[in-house]
């Protein structure tokens, strides 16, 4: 049985492991001339820069996650770095009784609730409420029944959910629970602002922040020394150790099909690759509206095209730069407002900044170094892709222009770091299009919409192709390198029950 994959990211790079596991021939073939795809890291003299983890996951067994990512890497052999705090926002306006303009979201429960009660003891009940929440959700494993399909679950173990009824009951109180909303609740100015600034002045919904922090506090959620490239290496590693094939170099122009079977691929060199099964692990626009030509969609899929449906999560413009010094002084993750407001040339304006300095990773820069990424989200990314599409050089010097103000403004907060760039490496949207694909340059995927947990209309299948399954962080609202590792082995599971093989892991 020959199966063949489109894309060596870490979907890619998962479902074809498991399929390998059970004694299914697979070949992944990749446009890259390295595995990962959104998981990217890249070197510039002397310097990785990082362009996806920052937290994981399951990086410990208090995460269900954590057997998944064992399953696929020698997790033992990976060295994990726990923040003590998740983030730092410098407020726009209000300084806290101690006249601290900045908050500190510690990821350790016991002093997040310490440190906001003491900042605003006249919302003891809104803050006892949120940090309740969270050491529920602790309680229990998320997603519950991991390790298999519905079809497969035994019924001890559906018979178990039935003890999952207080976090359900606890998720519908919060779903619909925004920044915002709460922040409307608080009656102290500083921590009401605070938590309007969680996501940069936009509104998301709470759980996005909570349920992440709950296994923050239980160090099930470090950053893996070494970037995301090296992670997503381990996980090519053990595929090529199970007897997989990787083509790097190798970009996929068409799926083939007959009928309304899938029977293959066409690669824009002109080779055709015969397969009995044909997985894409790659963009959900490219594969269908592309690869496929757009002959297998519905409703809800044209929907999608059209954002009629969901929406996806902003691309980003990023500067990276390679410092002398190491800043260790300043906090690893920074969030504060600018003097003035900044505009992009797609016409986005910004008013605060996010800067990360990797002084916790010495293995990305050259010994007494650092990196520094400055990190900007738009939701126009068309700009960035049709301007170097069109027009080069006009593109090379509107990225270079902004990405010297973007230098000016942080060198405000953040003393002499003008000064010591040593090495600058500049990503629009453009930039993400162009290695992977991704559709509009999206960071991730799709936002998660009004119930949060809700299902893509990007499933396995296409509506009336055979021989034909779809598996990336597009198959789920919110994406993420945990979604895509369990979409991946999920969808192994669907294959060996369709040839009758008993699923395994080894």
């Amino acid at each position: 049985m020959k199966i063949s994959i489109i894309g060596a990211g870490v979907s890619g790079l998962s479902v074809a492991s498991y399929l390998q596991m059970n004694g299914f021939d697979t070949e992944i073939f990749e446009k890259q001339s390295h595995p990962g795809g959104l998981c990217a890291s890249w070197k510039r003299d002397g310097f990785t820069f990082d362009g996806c983890i920052h937290w994981l996951l399951g990086s410990n067994n208090s995460s269900p996650f954590h057997k998944l990512w064992c399953e696929l890497v020698d997790m033992q052999s990976v060295e994990f770095v726990n923040h003590e705090t998740r983030v730092e926002i410098e407020l726009n306006e209000n300084c806290n009784r101690h006249g601290d303009k900045v908050f500190h979201l510690y990821t350790e429960l016991n002093r997040l609730e310490a440190y906001l009660l003491d900042i605003a003891p006249e919302d003891t009940a809104p803050i006892k409420s949120l940090i309740h929440s969270m050491r529920v959700m602790q309680k229990f494993e998320i997603p519950p029944m991991i390790d298999n399909i519905p079809a497969l679950q035994p019924w001890r173990k559906k018979i178990r959910m039935a003890t999952y009824l207080p976090f359900v009951l606890l998720y519908l109180q919060w779903k619909n629970v925004t920044n915002y909303s709460f922040a409307r609740k608080l009656k102290n100015p500083f921590l009401k602002e605070a938590f309007e600034l969680l996501f940069d002045g936009e509104e998301f919904k709470l759980l996005i922040m909570t349920m992440p922090l709950s296994f923050f506090d239980k160090k099930g959620a470090g950053y893996p020394v070494g970037g995301s490239l090296r992670f997503a290496q381990r996980i090519a590693d053990k595929y090529v150790a199970l007897g997989g094939k990787i083509h790097y170099n190798c970009p996929v122009s068409q799926i083939l099909t007959r009928g309304k079977s899938a029977r293959g691929l066409l690669l824009q060199d002109g080779t055709i690759i015969r397969s009995d099964i044909t997985i894409s692990a790659a963009d959900w626009y490219f594969t269908v509206f592309q690869a496929l030509e757009g002959k297998f969609v519905n409703k809800k899929l044209t929907a999608l095209a059209s954002h009629k449906r969901l929406q996806i999560y902003p691309s980003v413009f990023m500067v990276s730069l390679g410092l002398s010094g190491t800043f260790r002084e300043y906090p690893h993750l920074l969030k504060f407002p600018l003097d003035a407001v900044m505009i992009s040339p797609d016409g986005t304006l910004y008013n605060r900044m996010e800067s990360h300095i990797y002084h916790y990773d010495q293995t990305l820069a050259p010994a007494g170094k650092t990196i520094l990424v400055i990190s900007l989200y738009t939701r126009n990314a068309d700009f960035w892709i049709g301007l170097r599409d069109k027009d080069r050089d006009e593109y090379i010097r509107c990225k270079s222009k902004f990405a010297g103000e973007i230098i000016e403004s942080i060198n405000k907060k953040i003393t002499g770091v003008k000064q010591a760039v040593e090495v600058m490496d500049v990503a629009t949207p453009a930039t993400f299009y162009r290695y992977t694909g991704n559709w509009k340059g999206s960071v991730q995927g799709w936002l998660p919409d009004k119930d949060f947990l809700s299902s893509s209309p990007v499933g396995r299948d296409l509506p009336g192709l055979s021989n034909f399954y779809f598996c990336s962080h597009w198959s789920v609202p919110g994406g993420g390198l945990p979604v895509v590792v369990k979409t991946g082995r999920d969808l192994s599971q669907v294959i060996c029950m369709k040839f009758k093989k008993a699923f395994t892991v080894r």
